[in-house]
């Protein structure tokens, strides 16, 4: 149904966005590439979301952190790895709801995290 406002259709719904720190982690799984694409693709699967494209991956030098994204179609997911710290950063954005994910238990089994810090927010488009 149009909005009378705007004229266009009205979308009542919401989304999840997941912040999530990773620390204690061990510093050569964070320079891992590959580690990093299978969590990816683990909770592409695992969360039923949908890449439109391959992500994208950034080593940097020196410290040899990590950088990814990959655009879904339901938003993006993204992550950042600081292996001088122990620390990984997640964020993953879904435009519609979706069932809590475990990532505490993923990310201690994938990368031996110590301590795992999830802030899930709702996104309310109306």
């Amino acid at each position: 149904m149009p909005d009378s406002n705007s004229g266009l259709p009205q979308f009542e719904g919401s989304g999840c966005e997941w912040v999530v720190e990773a620390h204690g982690c061990a510093p050569e799984r964070l320079r891992d590439v590959a580690a990093l694409r299978a969590l990816f693709d683990r909770i592409l699967r695992e969360m039923n979301l949908r890449a439109v494209e391959c992500p994208a991956w950034h080593q940097f030098p020196e410290t040899g952190g990590v950088t990814g994204v990959a655009l879904l179609a339901e938003s993006h997911i993204a992550c950042h790895t600081f292996p001088e710290f122990g620390t990984l950063c997640l964020n993953v954005f879904c435009c519609r709801e979706r069932p809590d994910w475990d990532f505490e238990a993923r990310l201690r089994e994938a990368f031996a995290a110590s301590r795992v810090c999830v802030r899930r927010m709702e996104r309310r488009y109306r």
